[in-house]
């Protein structure tokens, strides 16, 4: 029986048993199944829903941002192309169930007793969590499979930026996979079960939990605050601002060519883990906190406003302001629709939190976007309470369009061939 075929008859034995019971650096100034909501990319489904899987886009860029985060980069380990495309499939089947609420092929239990069950169990009688499964290809993957000919221009190396101090292990990856959900379990039984279904092709080379959104693309929202107490994502793209989503957001038609126009409807993510020194930080007054970043901490409103998202005067800013660098209007225009958040991963040893912001930023052309952003922020005065401990890029495809489709499916597509 197909996947198409299972989904079709109603709930499987797991859905039964589960439905039963129930920041640039920081504040830069600048979706199946029964229980499945629609993706509009405009509002957040109501609690514990599903965030359809099947779209034009893949969720998880637009869409409302979830309370939690579990991202993983993974490294290829086989040579065998047919056999990666296979796992690929695989993963987009086990997506399209678990963001559905489903377990993976025939459960956590109840099978042959001689064999390990289909899914780890530990997501059995939880909602779907408004779940999302987003992948990207990394650079590294094109040297490999023959691929070199399909990468995309706009996938380039990031260069090193002023005050990088990147850890290798925790950099770069072949590919990723970005979980989102309201509940932390069932983001890391999403990413534990396809690491379990690529055991043998793929291996995780690094991954990171985070909590506490620090951007939203729901602006009637409360915007979030970051680990430094002030209000991050202001001015962020919301997911149902179209034109702004196609301006910046999306990969479009005359953005590649016969070679790469898989990647037409996707995005670039840049994924940036940033140390925060938050001892120094919570020693720091109130006053040149307020300087660094350009708003005040209690409203968030620019230097000399009275709201937050009354309009900034980047010249009443010092010029080393955060706020005022990071601005679009300081940077050509440049602007980003950023998904990040906090995280805390015990302490570094020396009696100091481990503890900043995990940084998303989906564009369509990295090369307008993050890095001339992040080189205009080499002045930044936050710099001296942060540090970018790790990085990486990926091309991010458009999203799985019905029930014959699966992620990677054009790039690993004949491009002589249509349809």
């Amino acid at each position: 029986m197909t996947e198409a075929d299972s989904n079709a008859q109603g709930p499987s034995r797991r859905a039964l048993i589960g439905w039963g019971g129930a920041g640039l650096a920081l504040g830069a100034a600048a979706a199946g199944g029964a229980a499945a909501v629609a993706r509009t990319d405009d509002a957040a489904p109501a609690a514990g829903a599903a965030v359809a899987f099947h779209g034009t886009h893949q969720a998880g860029i637009a869409t409302p941002v979830q309370d939690r985060l579990h991202f993983a980069a993974f490294d290829v380990k086989t040579d065998d192309r047919d056999a990666f495309v296979a796992m690929l499939k695989d993963w987009t089947a086990a997506a399209r169930r678990m963001t559905a609420g489903k377990a993976v092929g025939e459960g956590g239990y109840g099978g042959l007793p001689e064999a390990p069950p289909d899914d780890t169990g530990e997501a059995l009688g939880l909602k779907p969590s408004r779940l999302t499964l987003t992948i990207g290809f990394g650079p590294s993957l094109f040297e490999k499979f023959d691929l070199a000919g399909r990468r995309p221009e706009a996938l380039v190396d990031l260069p090193q930026f002023a005050g990088d101090n990147l850890d290798r292990t925790r950099s770069g990856g072949d590919l990723c996979v970005q979980a989102c959900a309201d509940d932390p379990q069932v983001a890391v039984h999403a990413v534990r079960n396809l690491a379990r279904i690529g055991f043998g092709k793929v291996s995780v080379r690094w991954s990171q939990l985070g909590f506490g959104k620090t951007s939203s693309t729901t602006p009637e929202a409360q915007t979030p605050r970051n680990l430094m107490g002030f209000k991050d994502g202001t001015r962020n793209i919301a997911g149902t601002e179209t034109d702004r989503l196609e301006k910046f957001v999306w990969v479009g038609e005359n953005d590649v060519d016969a070679d790469s126009a898989w990647m037409t409807g996707g995005s670039y993510l840049v994924a940036r883990r940033i140390r925060m020194h938050i001892e120094t930080w919570d020693r720091t007054s109130l006053r040149e906190q307020e300087d660094i970043f350009g708003r005040d901490k209690g409203e968030g409103a620019p230097v000399g406003k009275a709201k937050e998202r009354d309009e900034p005067f980047l010249k009443a800013m010092l010029p080393d302001a955060h706020v005022r660098l990071a601005h679009p209007d300081s940077n050509d225009g440049a602007t980003l629709l950023r998904r990040g958040y906090s995280f805390t991963d015990g302490t570094d040893g020396l009696g100091r939190l481990d503890a900043g912001l995990f940084f998303l930023a989906y564009q369509r052309d990295v090369r307008r976007g993050f890095i001339p952003v992040q080189r205009n922020l080499a002045t930044d005065a936050l710099n001296e309470y942060i540090q970018h401990v790790g990085s990486a890029i990926f091309a991010v495809p458009p999203g799985v369009r019905d029930a014959d489709d699966w992620w990677g499916r054009a790039l690993f597509a004949d491009p002589s061939k249509k349809g």
